[in-house]
């Protein structure tokens, strides 16, 4: 598969994937809509963003700038390619 390089596709991706958030964090409230379960989704969201960003742009940076990868089955392949040599 090659990369998505259109520009359009790639807002439309973008536009896709906050769709299944909003629909995925709705269908959980409506499950059990409460301030508790609410806060619990706002604290998954933040770390979830927080992790993505740690994964593709922290460790290129600051950890080892050789690790540049596509996806995060990209970056477990180049991590264990680097254990295994």
């Amino acid at each position: 598969m090659s990369d998505l390089q259109s520009k359009p596709g790639i807002v439309v991706k973008g536009i896709t994937f906050l769709g299944i958030i909003v629909v995925a964090a709705a269908l959980i409230l409506f499950e059990s809509p409460s301030g508790r379960t609410a806060a619990l989704l706002a604290v998954l969201v933040w770390a979830a963003c927080r992790f993505y960003y740690f994964l593709f742009y922290v460790l290129e940076r600051y950890v080892d700038p050789s690790l540049r990868y596509a996806g995060i089955i990209a970056l477990i392949r180049a991590i264990l390619a680097k254990r295994c040599k």
